[in-house]
């Protein structure tokens, strides 16, 4: 007896099965084998389009984004970075132009004053009566005054006459008010050595007292200018006034009623008009208050002026020395405003004044750029006149005196050919040697 398989039909069974569902059964069988071959085929197909595009595609996708956004970068990546930055810190890196240091330079003083006396020959310069205006027929009278220009053009000759200078009296007062005994104490003084400070623009610098004689300690006036806020600001730095109105060798006197609104202009009172607030003096010296003098003040006097018989000395400007490139300077780190710069200027041109020539063997002067910042005068009708000429350009124009030095002179000179004024113009290195420089006080 054969076994029984279960599910499978048997004998007779199977015949009519057979029979019945023979040509049902193929068509199924063979439908089925062709779905399973198509469904192969199309998963195929689509597994080999799928492998086609990402090989193509997906390694583009895949590092474009590592180049747009550096997030994965590969090891040899990281390698040439390292490479990359250890080449870059091999290669020195570059220097800041630094700016041109400009040093001192010797300077012969004599070794000491206490037996140094004038020259009996210093004083053999033009001589000629010069008188100051005073007053105004005017409604709105002004520091400066109100100096036509016929008036302006006749003050440049070296003769007996009154011109504007300064100190208008008018009422109300036109400004730069002193105490009285302020007044009698400068009256007294025959060697002045001034400064300012107004609007509390400096820290105040002390003469260095070690250099500085006990001849010249008894007998020069070291006067130190300020607005009243000026002295309360220095009161909060610790400097104080004494009894007598002293800081160290500086007497503090205290300026009301300031003339301009500028204090820039108002700085050039002192600074060009010494002999109108000094009216005794016989010589002054004028720094500004960003410097500290560490020279005996006998000594300056006697190597810039007694030695080579000048009434006027001043230094060149360390590196401009034509009018047409301090105007440039000027308007590119905007100094002033720029139209009144060019009023100025073309007023000048128009008036004579050209540019400097360097090769010119006879020119009047080594530059027409000042460095102004210190100046050292005898007290003379030709020093006195061009002082005043000087502040009359800047009380007209711009408080900026290196734009009208270099004109003022060249004028004065043109003017009075029959008259010299003997005017030193020192190199700037002498300058540094003399005295020290700092910088003004942050706003």
């Amino acid at each position: 007896m054969l076994p029984e398989r279960r599910g499978v039909p048997v004998g007779s069974d199977l015949i009519k099965a057979a029979d019945h569902n023979s040509d049902h059964g193929l068509r199924a069988v063979r439908r089925r084998r062709s779905g399973r071959r198509r469904l192969l085929f199309w998963s195929f197909s689509f597994a080999a389009l799928f492998s086609i595009c990402f090989a193509i595609f997906g390694f583009k996708m895949f590092f474009h984004g590592v180049e747009d956004h550096q997030n994965i970068p590969s090891v040899r990546d990281t390698k040439d970075l390292s490479i990359q930055q250890d080449t870059d810190t091999l290669e020195k890196p570059k220097k800041k132009s630094r700016r041109a240091r400009f040093n001192p330079c010797e300077v012969e003083l004599i070794d000491t004053v206490d037996s140094l006396n004038e020259p009996k020959s210093f004083w053999n310069f033009v001589n000629f009566s010069l008188q100051y205006v005073e007053t105004e027929n005017t409604i709105t009278p002004r520091f400066g005054g109100h100096q036509t220009l016929t008036e302006r053009e006749q003050s440049f000759h070296a003769t007996n006459q009154t011109v504007h200078c300064g100190f208008i009296k008018g009422s109300p007062s036109t400004g730069f008010d002193l105490q009285n005994e302020d007044k009698m104490f400068m009256n007294s003084c025959t060697v002045a050595v001034s400064s300012c400070i107004f609007g509390s623009s400096d820290f105040l610098r002390r003469p260095t007292s070690k250099m500085i004689s006990e001849y010249s300690k008894k007998n020069v006036c070291f006067v130190m200018f300020v607005d009243k806020e000026t002295l309360v600001k220095l009161s909060k730095d610790g400097s104080i006034p004494d009894e007598k109105g002293f800081i160290g060798l500086w007497r503090i006197v205290v300026v009301d009623n300031l003339p301009y609104d500028d204090m820039r202009k108002t700085g050039k009172v002192p600074k060009f008009l010494s002999h109108r607030l000094f009216p005794s003096a016989r010589y002054s010296i004028w720094l500004d208050s960003k410097m500290r003098l560490h020279t005996d003040p006998i000594q300056i006097i006697e190597y810039f002026l007694w030695r080579r018989k000048s009434e006027f000395a001043i230094s060149n400007h360390y590196t401009r020395h034509c009018v047409w490139d301090e105007v440039q300077q000027n308007k590119r780190l905007n100094k002033y405003n720029h139209t009144a710069i060019d009023q100025q200027f073309l007023f000048y041109q128009s008036d004579g004044l050209h540019k400097f020539n360097h090769s010119d063997p006879n020119k009047p002067l080594p530059s027409y750029v000042p460095e102004g910042s210190f100046i050292v005068r005898a007290h003379t009708p030709m020093s006195n006149l061009f002082s005043c000429l000087w502040f009359n350009e800047v009380d007209r124009f711009t408080s900026r005196d290196q734009l009208s030095f270099g004109y003022t002179f060249l004028k004065f000179k043109r003017m009075n050919p029959d008259y010299p004024f003997v005017l030193h113009m020192f190199k700037d290195c002498e300058r540094r040697a003399i005295t020290k420089l700092f910088h003004h006080r942050n706003p």
